[in-house]
């Protein structure tokens, strides 16, 4: 999808000093990757020529993702071309994982989120719950709507364009608000918890199904590609606990606190009723998104219910997960925008194809060119050769801790690098390592997936946070105190609801 920029005009910020650190960051990735390269490449090894070949375009791969040296998307197809060029893999098997159904299902759902972005129903909703009646002149019930409203909504669409849709609405809350409250002590705190919850609210909300941020996506496809199926309702059978879990720890742990002695204004209500005023009545291009959205979401869920009913080996169950695989319910979707009329006499229809290709085609390759990386990880036998080494240095660790150390390292590279990069870097190891050491890569590929959606504690971890960071309200020190929080929290909870629910996918 659109990048924050384009959502909403709202910019990332960094400061000075975060500024000469992405430099010299990135200075450091533009040398040393190539460095890394050369030396593997020339060193000595045991492993066939082809997986040697690759390991050193993935370590070149790595340095460049986590460093962000060049644009992701270019450094996931600098790895299949350096494939074919080295002759690890013929044009024809670089290049065919991106056309994985996956990729289709990304195209799909962005196509969608994109119309609710040009039709205004993404505003819509989420003003019509933040002007409810029942949050009347509570900080804290408005606090409480804001979170869910930006958890609910980025389980269909990007947490940064979620971010980007309410941070506005935030500061002009947070303006009407402070206007008789300046130097306010118990304001600063509620300021800084409704601009923080609004960037990690997003980011949580987007664990919950398949389609709510590109990590899961990620690690979905490289499940399917080790011959591991999990279908949408499967996937918020797991991914839903654990967001609505750890938002209401947010909510019991930083916004019941913050909200302490603070009743809202008559402005400040005033504020949130006049941007749904603005939006007006409800518009013939908002029914026709709701109509295919709603399309959408029946069949990425039907298969599933009906398999979960009548068992998966029943003739219907097989027939609809044959009939509508998530892709093909997200094209179809995606399609019907353009044929569902806002003006017939005009023919002008709920999406044109100049809107619809605005959606983030980067990601798209980032994913094409991770998928990739991962096959021929597989078929050279590197996957292999690594997931010996790791579980030979490492003796002992079963299906607990493997999803624990990888539930870990996921968090840990989401903070250093962005979520996309860190679940392309630390998926397919999971996977590698787990067949390595005999046991399903199921629970730890999920908690790979999962802590790579994390990344709470600096403005350079994720888009959302940057945004945030901009508003002035959030001091450096105070994301970094309650973004460390956050992180454990999450990994207790993302290693103790995968490892009790996983195995029901079995």
């Amino acid at each position: 999808m659109r990048g924050s920029h384009e959502a909403s005009g709202a910019g990332e910020a960094y400061s000075p000093a975060e500024q000469q650190f992405n430099r010299r960051r990135r200075t450091a990735g533009l040398f040393g990757g190539p460095i890394l390269f050369l030396v593997i490449l020339a060193w000595p090894s045991a492993l066939p020529a082809p997986a040697h070949r690759l390991a050193a375009i993935l370590s070149l791969m790595i340095v460049l993702w986590m460093t962000e040296a060049l644009p992701l998307s270019v450094t996931a197809l600098l790895g299949p071309t350096l494939a074919v060029l080295l002759g690890v893999a013929t044009v024809q098997v670089a290049f065919a994982p991106f056309a994985d159904p996956i990729i289709f299902l990304f195209i799909g759902s962005f196509i969608l989120a994109e119309a609710m972005f040009v039709h205004r129903l993404d505003r819509r909703l989420a003003f019509t719950a933040l002007a409810s009646e029942w949050i009347g002149q509570s900080g804290l019930r408005l606090l409480v709507v804001y979170a869910a409203v930006a958890g609910g909504v980025s389980m269909w669409m990007s947490n940064t364009a979620t971010t980007a849709m309410l941070f506005p609405l935030g500061l002009a809350v947070l303006a009407e608000l402070g206007r008789s409250r300046k130097n306010d002590q118990a304001f600063a705190k509620y300021a800084l918890a409704m601009m923080l919850v609004t960037s990690y609210a997003a980011s949580i909300g987007g664990m919950a199904t398949p389609v709510g941020t590109p990590p899961n996506l990620i690690g979905k496809g490289f499940l399917q590609q080790a011959g591991i199926s999990v279908s949408f309702t499967d996937w918020m059978l797991i991914g839903l606990p654990i967001a609505a879990v750890t938002i209401a720890f947010v909510v019991v742990w930083m916004l019941r606190p913050a909200a302490s002695g603070i009743q809202l204004g008559v402005e400040a209500q005033h504020a949130v009723r006049e941007e749904l005023r603005k939006l007006g009545s409800l518009s013939v291009g908002e029914r026709n998104v709701m109509i295919a959205f709603g399309l959408t979401m029946a069949l990425w869920v039907v298969p599933g219910l009906v398999q979960a009913i009548l068992g998966q080996p029943h003739p219907v169950a097989q027939r609809l997960n044959a009939l509508f695989p998530e892709s093909i319910a997200a094209l179809l979707g995606a399609m019907l925008l353009f044929v569902l009329p806002i003006n017939w006499r005009q023919r002008q229809f709920t999406i044109t194809w100049d809107e619809a290709v605005r959606i983030d085609w980067g990601i798209i390759l980032l994913f094409g060119g991770g998928l990739t990386m991962g096959k021929l990880a597989d078929s050279t036998g590197l996957a292999g050769a690594l997931g010996q080494w790791v579980s030979g240095t490492f003796p002992g660790l079963e299906t607990a801790g493997l999803t624990i150390v990888f539930t870990a390292l996921g968090i840990v590279l989401s903070e250093a690098a962005s979520n996309t990069a860190a679940a392309n870097v630390v998926v397919p190891m999971a996977i590698a390592v787990a067949r390595a050491a005999g046991v399903s890569p199921l629970e730890p590929a999920l908690g790979a997936t999962f802590g790579a959606s994390m990344g709470f504690m600096m403005p350079i971890s994720t888009p959302p946070n940057a945004i945030v960071y901009s508003s002035g309200y959030i001091p450096i020190s105070k994301m970094i105190r309650y973004g460390i929080i956050l992180d454990v929290i999450g990994f207790v909870v993302i290693v103790a609801v995968v490892l009790a629910l996983a195995p029901l996918l079995r």
